[in-house]
């Protein structure tokens, strides 16, 4: 047992003294994007990208300290993967270190704290340099100094000198590896991992025409870059769907940068598989997505696209189990258009959630905004439907004009009898119709009415009302509902 113990304890002061003398003997072999030969990024509607990035380094047979800068700042550093591409089996990775301390002079100086510094003051008349050396004792709001045998605050007439930068502070997010390589010394190597600080969202903007039937619908995607890196001419692919991930505290995140720049690029609309459950889309040709920018790529054009209008005027279920009286006067009718994402209707394609706005254009030809309103991920051959808003000249009143509590049919039921009456009232030039909705809990029938009904579901009974122009029409009926 001893023996045993013994020899563990040797290897582990080897590893050790051999790790320590890796840290402090290997030279480090720096690559920048100057190496890069080609970057993908594949980007999720959740602050996610999984970046591949292929560089062309060179190493030493051995041990190699290796720095890959320019990584994003927000980089998951236990996603990482680092292979070679052109020997495979030649690479052995022994430890890697993300370094996000990123060197400014505060930075600089807490480095700096215990330790000797240089402290030039300049004469104030002769302009004559002098300099001393100073201990650094504090870099916390602020700088404290023990020069000599006196402590100095402040020095706001003294510039402080360093002898060096030390090696953990790095002007760009890096990170460094330890490898051993027993292949070539020439190796294209790629780099993966996950991100955040890279995200999308689908815009779509939609132009109606003067008949309010056909619509021009074009989609954009927006990208946003605060991952503290840039990548260029990079192959970009977007996944919609709601992946499933295990959020962490973000121990690390760094603050996202707030100034963003604005781009736009005209394209073919971008290609679309099935990936898993989800969907991919793949921009064709390869596109920059700079540090702090936001930018716009085309993701779909159609035309002519047959769109139905509706006005919608929704009910409550609550005044069916009590006495009100007048329940609303001009209640607002909803605006609603829809469109079939079918390919004979010009589209097809499954769409990303996000936002559509729609306008039309004005007598002057002049295109107005009407409203705007989320989409859901919307497969091929669903319907999209948005509310743009609510009618000005149609409008309803609303009142109560009967109710009745009946006999209990059983011991924990309830029977009301209720009846309404609607007055849809309609200022335009010419004839509307409202799609009238009545949700109803409970047990229910309909047991008198001025205009038919449907039932959509167990939930919900439907009218349909036309209203002549300049005109108003009364809407009667009687429910009974058990509870």
């Amino acid at each position: 047992m001893f023996k045993l113990q013994a020899a563990t304890l040797a290897i582990t002061s080897f590893i050790s003294i051999n790790a320590f003398a890796v840290d402090n003997i290997l030279e480090e072999a720096r690559s920048t994007l100057n190496d890069q030969q080609s970057v993908a990024v594949t980007i999720y509607n959740d602050d996610l990208a999984l970046v591949k990035d292929t560089r062309k380094v060179r190493l030493k047979t051995g041990l190699n300290a290796l720095a890959l800068r320019d990584v994003s700042a927000q980089i998951r550093p236990e996603t990482a993967l680092l292979r070679s591409i052109n020997a495979p089996d030649s690479l052995t990775l022994l430890e890697q270190n993300f370094d996000f301390d990123l060197l400014t002079p505060e930075k600089l100086l807490e480095k700096f704290v215990g330790k000797s510094v240089g402290l030039i003051k300049t004469h104030p008349t002769t302009g004559v340099e002098t300099t001393e050396q100073a201990t650094v004792l504090s870099a916390n709001n602020g700088v404290v100094l023990k020069v000599g045998k006196r402590i100095e605050t402040g020095v706001p007439t003294s510039r402080i000198v360093y002898d060096d930068v030390p090696a953990n502070l790095r002007d760009r997010p890096t990170l460094v590896t330890q490898i051993s390589n027993k292949g070539v010394a020439e190796q294209i190597v790629e780099l993966s991992y996950l991100t955040g600080g890279l995200g999308w969202k689908a815009d779509y903007v939609a132009e109606l025409n003067n008949q309010e039937n056909m619509l021009d619908l074009s989609g954009w995607v927006t990208l946003t870059n605060t991952s503290g890196a840039s990548y260029n001419n990079a192959k970009l692919q977007l996944v919609a769907g709601d992946v499933n991930r295990i959020h962490e505290s973000p121990s690390r995140a760094m603050a996202m940068r707030k100034n963003i720049a604005m781009m736009a690029e005209a394209a073919a609309p971008m290609a679309e598989e099935s990936l898993l459950e989800y969907h991919l889309y793949t921009l064709d040709r390869p596109t920059t997505i700079s540090e702090n920018q936001t930018k716009q790529v085309a993701l779909l054009s159609a035309s002519s696209v047959p769109v139905r209008k509706e006005l919608v005027l929704k009910g409550a279920e609550y005044y069916y189990q009590a006495q009100y009286g007048e329940i609303g006067t001009k209640m607002k009718v909803g605006v609603f258009i829809e469109f079939d994402n079918k390919e004979a209707s010009r589209l097809g394609m499954p769409l990303p959630k996000g936002i559509l706005r729609v306008y039309k254009k004005d007598n002057a030809g002049n295109a107005q905004f009407v409203g705007e309103d989320n989409i859901d991920h919307t497969a091929k051959n669903e319907t999209v439907r948005l509310k743009l808003g609510n009618a000005f000249d149609v409008t309803a009143d609303k009142k109560q004009t009967d109710f009745k509590v009946l006999p209990q049919p059983g011991k924990r039921n309830q029977l009301y009898e209720s009846a309404f009456e609607y007055t849809l009232k309609n200022a335009k030039k010419e004839k509307v119709t409202v799609t009238v909705q009545e949700p109803i809990s409970g047990d229910w029938k309909i047991l008198s009415e001025s205009h038919p009904h449907t039932k959509a579901n167990s939930h919900m009974a439907v009218w349909k009302i036309e209203i002549p122009a300049e005109g108003k029409t009364t809407l009667t009926y009687k429910a009974q509902v058990k509870y």
